[in-house]
């Protein structure tokens, strides 16, 4: 997929991606990584918020996650755990039942014995680094993949998109993004051609269906408008229903 919208001097914009580079990329990606491609797309979390995910935040059975935290990288290495960007941040996020098996088979090859063990860490067993995860594993998947160009953050922006044409309002987005203001949830509700014909093709289907009940030959509902002198037309009221 070309690189269009990222120019020379231009700021980073994310890119929605299909279904199909989604899962393109979970290919090529270390088998490690693969859930943590398919939680940050499906599952609309943010890099920090998957880095700091513990299993006990997991409710694989009803498919939601809790979001409570965040991992926050120090300068000059180390890292601690702190709260979410904002007091919305906290929240549970459902994903979708067709990734549950995948993140199962994850979450058994986790190591159970520890309270502080992480969903996802380093091959080292520690809290994964950005700048570690982007040099050795996002870069070459991107590649392999053919999506060159393609950022991390832009799985989230996918998974937004997603539920955006799925039919959520502006808080419905707000509450899963773990936004508290409209201006980012605001962006995604924007519409496509296709996204246009859906919604056309529905209204059709609302309509069509009062339209194939039988009706009553001769059998008309009219509403009777009362006028009173001087009473203009803005300001017709009705006062009964007749059959004719």
């Amino acid at each position: 997929m070309p690189d269009q919208r990222r120019g020379p001097g231009r700021k980073p914009r994310a890119l929605a991606l299909t279904i199909t580079e989604v899962y393109a990329l979970a290919d090529a990606i270390h088998p490690r990584y693969r859930v943590l491609v398919l939680l940050g797309t499906f599952a609309s979390l943010r890099w920090a918020e998957l880095a700091a995910l513990r299993p006990a935040d997991v409710d694989i059975d009803a498919c939601i996650i809790r979001v409570d935290r965040q991992l926050i990288e120090q300068r000059g290495g180390g890292s601690l755990f702190g709260p979410p960007k904002s007091r919305a941040g906290r929240r549970i996020v459902p994903f979708p039942a067709m990734i549950q098996t995948e993140l199962r088979a994850h979450l058994e090859r986790v190591p159970g014995d520890r309270a502080d063990v992480l969903v996802f860490t380093s091959p080292a067993g520690a809290p994964m680094r950005h700048s570690n995860f982007y040099r050795r594993a996002w870069l070459p998947a991107v590649a392999k993949a053919g999506l060159s160009g393609v950022h991390f953050h832009d799985l989230r922006h996918t998974g937004n998109t997603l539920t955006a044409d799925a039919g959520a309002n502006l808080r419905e987005l707000m509450e899963r993004m773990g936004h508290s203001s409209t201006r980012a949830a605001l962006i995604y509700l924007h519409s496509s051609g296709e996204r246009q014909r859906a919604l056309a093709d529905a209204v059709g289907e609302v309509a069509r269906a009062p339209l194939q009940k039988p009706r009553q030959p001769g059998k008309h509902l009219a509403r009777v408008w009362h006028v009173s002198a001087g009473t203009s037309y803005e300001h017709l009221r009705p006062t009964g229903i007749y059959s004719r």
